[in-house]
Order: C-alpha cells, then structure tokens, then sequence
C-alpha cells in the first residue's frame, strides 16, 4: 500500500502547473474578464456557469456548487485520489514522486484485490500465450483471426480446466483466499465453504478500471455449447459496471484525438474491432448504459459511433443509449449491422477493411437509424403501415430540439408519401407542444440543484468578506484572530475562520488554492471556493476593516434576531415553515422600521 506524498513534493507540483492548462485539457475555457469561463463538466448545461481564477488558482461552478483546486478538479473529475490527481500532475511537469512504502501487512481488503487480479491476469495470460494448458485456447483465437499484438494488448488469458489451479497459484504467493473469493475470483464450496477457482476452462479477459488496473475478468468458454457462455466476475465495491467502461483506459488518448468514441456491448468486439483499426472503441459490457457512462464519454469526445449487435436486442439497446448520450449532449451516429450480425461476425464474414469503411465509416444519423428500425417488421406497400409509420415518425421528429431538423424530416415525409405539409406540420406542432410540457417538468425535477439566490444581512456578508480577505492576507488573519476570535456569527463562516487561523500556525503562506485543498469537509471545500471566487471592489483599508468588526461584533439584538430567522429559512425543507419564518421576518422588519 503507497503512502503519502512528502508535502515539499505536493508544493513543488503545485508551484509547477496552472490550474487554467490543467483544465483546459477538458473544458473549452473562454477569458471572461479576470476569470475563465466554460461549460461545467460535472453537470449538463448549455449556458456556462463554471469559472476558473488563475489569479487565484481556484474553479467554482455557479451552477452546481462544485468548487476547489487543480487537485479536486482532477480527483472529482476522473474518480481518484489526491496522491493520484498529485501522481498525474508530476507527470505533466516531469517531477519525481517518492512515495514512501509501507508494510505489507497494513493492505486493506480492496489492496488484496487488486493484487490478487493482477497476479491471476499474469497467469492467465502467461498460460495462454506459453504453457500446454493454452494450447486449444490459442488455437481457438488464432481461428478468430486474434493475432499475438491483440491478444498481449488486451492481455489476453485462458484459465485451466482445474479447480484449484488459481487458488493454489494465489495462496503461494501470500493472498487472503477469503478475501480472493469475497471478490469473485475464486468461488465457496457449499459443503465446507473452502474456496475454488470460479473460472475454469475459459478464454480471460481483463476488465481495467479508469486507471488502468484490473479490477475484474470476464471469461469466454471455448465451446459455445456450454452454458454459460460468458462469466463475469460479481460486482463489488471495486467493480460497479455502470461505472466503467471496457478498454476506457487504453481508448481515452485515441477518444480525444479524433474527437470520437465508438461504443460497443461487450469486449470481444471492441478487441474485433481494434483488428480493424478502430482503436477508440469502448464497451459498455452489456446494453444499457448509464448516465454515468455518457459523462464519461463526454468528457474526452464530442461525438459518438454506437455499434450494437443487429438484433432486436441490439436495435432497442442503440435507440436507449442514443437517448442517454443525447441527454449527456454528444453528437450521436449509429453503425447500423446486418440483421443477425454482431461486429465479430460481420469482420469474420467482410473483413476488417469493409467494417472499418462501411460500418464505423457510414454511420447513420439517429433519426436514419429509427425510421429503418420503425419500418421492420412493416409491409410498406400497405396504406395502414404507412399511417402508422408516419405516426411513429412525427413523434420521433417532434423530440428533436432543433426547427430546422423538424422541418428537415417532415419535408422527407411530405416527399415520400406524398402527404401534406401543412397537414404534417400542424400534428407536429401539438406533438411538440406536449413535448415541452413534459420536458419542462422533467427538468425542474432532475435539474441539479441550485444556489438559492437571497439577500444577505450585513453581518452576513461582513462575515463572508472577512474569510475573503483572511485567505489573501495572513496578516489579516491574525488580526481578525485577535479581534474576533471564534465570534463569527454564523456556523460555516466560523467554522471556516477557525481552519484559516490553523492554515497560518502551521505556517502556511496565504494561498486560496492551498487553503481549499487542505478541507476534508466537502461542503466547507464548496463554500471556500465560491467566496475565493468573489470580486470584492472595496481594498481592505483600516476604517473597512473597523465596519466590518463593528458589524460582526456590535450588531443589535434584532439584527441577530434576523439573522437568525434568515439561517433558519435557508436551512428549512418545509414550506409552511419557510412561510412562517418569513412572516415573522417580515414582522420583526416592519417593526424596526415605524420605531
């Protein structure tokens, strides 16, 4: 288990990147005065709300409260640690990372995991590629047309027919067999709960996590009378499907190159079709992909290529996941494939050149894709297919955000049922009509939530200035230290007060940045950053400073009486309650003003 990154290294990582680079990588960030502005990449929007201060090395996003450093962007942003976001960000600058070592005994269960799958993909892989043991298996993917640069790409393996072979191989080399098989790679006998290999007599395929570890395996028999045909290993903590995506890793670089991702169910077509020079393709391992996924993709492409299975399955599978990519905001074609074919199939039947050229090649737009879908299984040569086609359709074309694509439709409609316009037009238009009814609720229903716009009260805002101008000078810190103390009126800017007078007795030099990267608490780290974000007009001059204790010190009985009432309606779900708080703010402000 890795331990902690000497703090002169964190420092030296620090000083030696911008958090605008940094985040430019991922967001297309436009100069908007002082600051950087773009689209947020932690929630969907069209209008952007996510700034970036290089002045102060800080990012806050309006919209959804996300806030902190070039650190908590990276861990927020592709799921990892901080020692990983600081391992990645040495990298860029060319700066070595000592991380000391600790003792072996100190691994916790999920270390013993990814341990014992690295070992078992090593052997996996070494069986198929050199021992007896692999000698069908190999064959078996040389037939396939695997060669041996796919096959150690992918790293490949084959698990023995053997009960114990893995669990033997494991057990040698110091593993928790317990632990092994609370994982899923070895099962539990039922008789006497002693553990056994749960793969055997199958083809291995490592599945990596984001990082590029292997977290689970999935395994193929080699005989497709056997049931089942796939295995994969149980989810867990460490392995959430709906998490990840096959390859992601290895396709990431390629993915943001060209711009582009192709997606795939499962991953013996991505590996078919990286034999075809497709070296961008994911797999969702399995149909549905979650939203989650989409983030995934969208954040290092702005179009994607779903290429799914040409069965009903396949086509269902398509038109869902085009929708969630949709929704993630990507630019969204379908490789449409022969009815019956999975891409394997159709590059052993065509080759690699023809799929590459005229499936990933020729994609279809979404709408192409459901108007050949919507006409299976239709004899279009009957008028009542027609109209129930054409219905079908207008609905389709309704949901589509844009005037000029409807109009674009219904005219290829109009031309190839020699129907109306108007007539089209008009059933369109209540079709959209009730579109938005529907959208509108669903998106004040899903939509992230946001800051509740108030006014804030003097003290209040005194409060929050001050926290400002302790993280851009200590030695304001120290005098609001010495004249306020823990005095703050409010829970969260005391609070904040408290770790800032900590961040000096360490002997921290003022940095907004370094302050919001040493909060654990992520609300706090939300909160510093929006404040660190601030543009305070007024300089910090001794009579400001003066106000500003006055206002926080000295304040009357029913000012703090307000304020209270204030923080109770922020903090209050209920709306009878917000209600009467309000009246009894309203009230107590009347009053003060006839005195």
């Amino acid at each position: 288990m890795s331990g902690q990154i000497p703090e002169e290294t964190v420092d030296q990582i620090r000083r030696s990147v911008d958090i605008v680079d940094v985040i430019s990588e991922y967001v297309n960030l436009k100069k908007q005065g002082r600051n950087f502005s773009g689209l947020c990449p932690f929630h969907g929007e069209k209008t952007p709300s996510f700034s970036v201060s290089q002045e102060k090395q800080v990012f806050y996003c309006f919209g959804c409260t996300e806030g902190g450093n070039v650190f908590s962007f990276l861990m927020k942003y592709h799921d990892m640690t901080f020692t990983e976001a600081a391992q990645m960000l040495a990298g860029k600058s060319g700066i070595d990372v000592d991380i000391p070592d600790q003792p072996e005994t100190s691994q916790n269960g999920e270390d013993q995991w990814r341990e014992g799958h690295s070992l078992s993909a090593k052997l996996y892989h070494h069986l198929l590629l050199q021992a007896p043991e692999g000698r069908a298996a190999r064959e078996y993917l040389r037939a396939r047309g695997f060669t041996r640069d796919m096959i150690e790409r992918f790293q490949i393996g084959y698990a023995p027919d053997s009960w114990h072979y893995l669990s033997e191989f494991l057990d040698k080399r110091g593993m928790n067999l317990e632990e092994m098989a609370d994982c899923g790679l070895l099962g539990r006998r039922n008789s006497d709960g002693k553990p056994y290999d749960q793969f055997r007599d199958r083809i291995m395929f490592p599945i990596w996590d984001k990082r590029g570890e292997v977290i689970a395996f999935g395994g193929r028999v080699l005989d497709s009378s056997q049931s089942p045909k796939y295995l994969n290993s149980p989810e867990s903590s460490v392995f959430n499907k709906s998490r990840l995506l096959y390859y992601f890793h290895g396709a990431r670089q390629v993915m943001r190159r060209k711009n582009e991702a192709v997606l795939f169910e499962g991953y013996v077509d991505v590996i078919s079709a990286y034999r075809a020079g497709i070296e961008h393709g994911v797999g969702s391992l399995g149909t549905a992909l979650s939203a989650e996924q989409a983030k995934m993709l969208r954040r290092n492409a702005d179009r994607a290529v779903l290429c799914y299975d040409g069965d009903n399955a396949g086509r269902k599978a398509a038109w869902k996941n085009a929708a969630v990519l949709l929704q993630a905001g990507m630019q969204v074609l379908i490789a449409y494939l022969p009815d019956g074919m999975d891409p394997d199939d159709y590059i052993q039947e065509y080759g690699t050149e023809r799929f590459a050229r005229h499936i990933i090649g020729e994609p279809l737009t979404v709408m192409e894709f459901k108007s050949r879908v919507l006409k299976e299984g239709k004899n279009m040569a009957l008028e009542s297919d027609q109209l129930q086609f054409v219905e079908q359709m207008l609905k389709e074309i309704a949901a589509l955000p844009s005037p000029v694509e409807r109009d674009h439709y219904l005219r290829q409609l109009e031309e190839e049922f020699s129907l109306s316009y108007d007539v089209l037009r008009q059933e369109m238009s209540e079709q959209v009509q009730n579109k938005e009814k529907v959208q509108r609720k669903r998106e004040r229903r899903e939509a992230p939530p946001k800051p509740k716009s108030r006014i804030m009260s003097a003290g209040e805002r005194a409060e929050q200035d001050l926290i400002l101008f302790m993280m851009q000078s200590r030695t304001t810190a120290e005098e609001v230290e010495a004249r306020i103390g823990a005095d703050f009126q409010h829970e969260t800017y005391q609070a904040l007060a408290a770790l800032l007078y900590s961040f000096y007795a360490e002997g921290h030099e003022s940095s907004a940045s370094r302050f919001i990267e040493s909060l654990t608490d992520p609300d706090l780290q939300r909160e510093a950053a929006a404040i660190a974000m601030k543009e305070v007009e007024t300089d910090l001059t001794e009579e400001v400073m003066e106000d500003y204790i006055n206002q926080v010190l000295h304040r009357t009985p029913m000012e703090r009486q307000i304020d209270e009432l204030m923080q109770k309606m922020r903090q209050s779900a209920d709306k009878e309650e917000q209600t009467e708080l309000m009246q009894q703010l309203v009230r107590l402000k009347t009053g003060r003003s006839g005195t």
